[in-house]
């Protein structure tokens, strides 16, 4: 039962006042997939709010994790809820955000480096294996010299706004590809894209 179960964590900030950031996109990447199989956040006692459901009957169950933790604390709510749920890590996907690619495009990979998000780090020292599956977000670089730091907890500026419901939307697709068809279809489908 175990094996046919995927936990897809969204990584973000608790707390309306972050809900609109670039940081918490992939909590937003959550909600739309909440919708899609009719499944409603509930709190979970891995400090995270969950939501199960599948896409089709009998299809992979998805168990869509939200941790009450910062970002930066992504770690902890992540591997239990992975233990309570019984999911290996190749079977867990962190959607996050992520600085070095385009706003507007999507990237996945498994494994490798944080590349310097603390989130991404904090879930491998958890996990004790980096060799997860991520779906990585575009929101680019800041403008001129805007800190990085600061760039994240902004809201999406204007003309981003608008593109975003599609980018959600990809980047759900995304997770469910990477789950129907596996990692190298869904890179070739969004990589080239």
């Amino acid at each position: 039962m175990a094996a046919d179960t995927w936990l897809i964590v969204g990584l973000g900030n608790p707390g309306e006042q972050y809900a609109r950031n670039r940081h918490n996109v992939g909590q937003m990447v959550l909600d739309e997939l909440a919708k899609r199989i009719g499944g409603t956040f509930k709190t979970h006692k891995g400090n995270a709010r969950v939501a199960e459901g599948r896409l089709v009957p009998g299809g992979p169950k998805f168990v869509l994790g939200k941790p009450n933790s910062y970002m930066n604390l992504s770690g902890g709510p992540t591997a239990a809820l992975a233990q309570f749920f019984s999911v290996d890590p190749d079977h867990v996907i962190a959607v996050h955000d992520e600085l070095d690619i385009p706003f507007d495009s999507i990237k996945l990979k498994q494994g490798g480096g944080h590349g310097g998000h603390n989130g991404i780090r904090d879930i491998a020292s958890a996990l004790k294996t980096p060799e997860f599956l991520r779906v990585r977000v575009g929101i680019g670089r800041p403008p001129g010299r805007q800190d990085a730091a600061d760039f994240v907890l902004k809201d999406f500026a204007g003309a981003e706004r608008e593109q975003l419901p599609l980018l959600i939307s990809d980047a759900a697709d995304a997770v469910e590809l990477l789950v129907a068809d596996g990692l190298l279809a869904a890179q070739t489908r969004f990589h080239g894209a």
